[in-house]
């Protein structure tokens, strides 16, 4: 997943509503594409759905990376670059895995999780100064977990590991983004979708599900809905500060419930939407918390 833009360089803000409609827009597109891979993962491995849907993205990418051939080819970090492409197409498989097996809310609802991961990621691997609020709260969200996922009810299964996973190493992917930070913006977004399309290709070959003509369509939707999301995405960042529009993101759970019980008729559970809720407050709250901490005893 990319990282919000810099609210710093922000400049000419829209009105707060118009940028909220992009971003309901991408929360739209995207259950509605992951809902075709729910159904159409099981057909198709997850890494070849991945690899088409990185492969739509690429042709459309495609004069860009032509006009930016340079800057590709010429940088001076290629190992990082491909570390951090790497993560991101293992986390991609794995979510795309767990769509398959599990009902779209209970994904959406783990993949809340990844700022608690990268929290304690970012506190280990990059030297980021953690305070003990910070701790707490993130405590508080792994008690969220606990009670999404109910260890003593629901049996661990593939899918749960896979969206667990996926979790891991999508906030691996953005720790290895933040060591990249001094690249340039296009440059990151190139080389991920041309680095993305070339790793997953091989894995996808190996495992590759011939696509007869009538199924083509879905398939080829995926990564349209994703490009298309990708975009409303940057619309509703581009000229709105990323602390406004983070609330917002969590609704992402009603769209992704919504469209789970349309089409597959999935029911959330209460503890999932307890426990989820939990997970978005203690996400929300920490910042403020911290500051509010902070100003008591500076005074």
């Amino acid at each position: 997943m990319a990282a919000p833009p810099d609210s710093n360089a922000l400049s000419s803000p829209v009105p707060m509503w118009r940028s909220a409609g992009w971003l309901l827009l991408d929360m739209a597109l995207v259950s509605t594409m992951q809902a075709i891979v729910k159904a159409e993962g099981e057909t198709y491995p997850a890494v070849q759905l991945v690899f088409l849907r990185s492969l739509v993205g690429f042709i459309s990418v495609a004069p860009l990376v032509w006009r930016h051939r340079a800057k590709l080819t010429n940088l001076s970090n290629i190992r990082s670059h491909l570390t951090r492409v790497g993560f991101n197409s293992i986390a991609l498989t794995l979510n795309f895995a767990a769509f398959a097996s599990l009902p779209l809310a209970v994904v959406t609802a783990i993949g809340f999780t990844r700022p608690i991961v990268l929290l304690v990621m970012a506190a280990f691997m990059l030297g980021e100064s953690v305070s003990r609020t910070r701790y707490v709260f993130t405590m508080l969200g792994f008690l969220g977990v606990m009670i999404m996922v109910q260890p003593d009810a629901i049996p661990w299964n593939m899918g749960l590991v896979a969206a667990f996973g996926s979790v891991f190493f999508g906030s691996l992917a953005v720790v290895q983004t933040r060591r990249l930070a001094g690249e340039n913006t296009v440059v990151l977004m190139l080389f991920y979708t041309v680095g993305l399309t070339v790793l997953t290709a091989g894995p996808a070959a190996i495992v590759w599900v011939p696509i007869p003509w009538a199924a083509a369509p879905n398939i080829i939707l995926v990564g349209i809905l994703a490009q298309l999301g990708q975009y409303c995405w940057l619309q509703a960042y581009q000229k709105q500060e990323a602390q406004l529009l983070a609330p917002i993101g969590y609704l992402s759970i009603i769209f992704s419930g919504f469209a789970g019980w349309l089409f597959f008729e999935e029911v959330p559970s209460l503890s999932l939407c307890f426990g989820a809720a939990i997970v978005v407050l203690t996400t929300v709250l920490a910042t403020p918390a911290e500051r509010w901490l902070k100003n008591r005893e500076r005074a």
